[in-house]
């Protein structure tokens, strides 16, 4: 018999599997404004931000440009992006 005192049961965890780390991480000019965006190994987007937040900063802190987002691999994943806003991105190649 339930009076409504007390605290509700914790449900239990589902066995989720770990998320996939994010690997890259691309500061590109998104019609005016610097964006970052994380992307997987594969290239898929998982996040979007604002790049001149401290986080961005903090990120890439140690770390040099891989390249640009001209290169093919980056086809797909920057398709909305100018040719001239992909060859002016940073292309950082975080570790896991």
């Amino acid at each position: 018999m339930s009076h409504g005192f007390g605290n509700e049961v914790p449900h239990a965890h589902g066995n989720t599997s770990p998320r996939p780390h994010t690997r890259y991480l691309v500061v590109i000019d998104s019609g005016g404004f610097m964006v970052a965006r994380l992307f997987l190994e594969s290239r898929e987007q998982v996040a979007e931000f604002d790049a001149g937040t401290e986080e961005v900063a903090q990120m890439i802190m140690h770390l040099q440009p891989t390249g640009d987002a001209g290169d093919p691999p980056w086809d797909r994943a920057l398709a909305g992006h100018s040719a001239a806003e992909r060859a002016d991105a940073r292309v950082y190649q975080l570790a896991i």
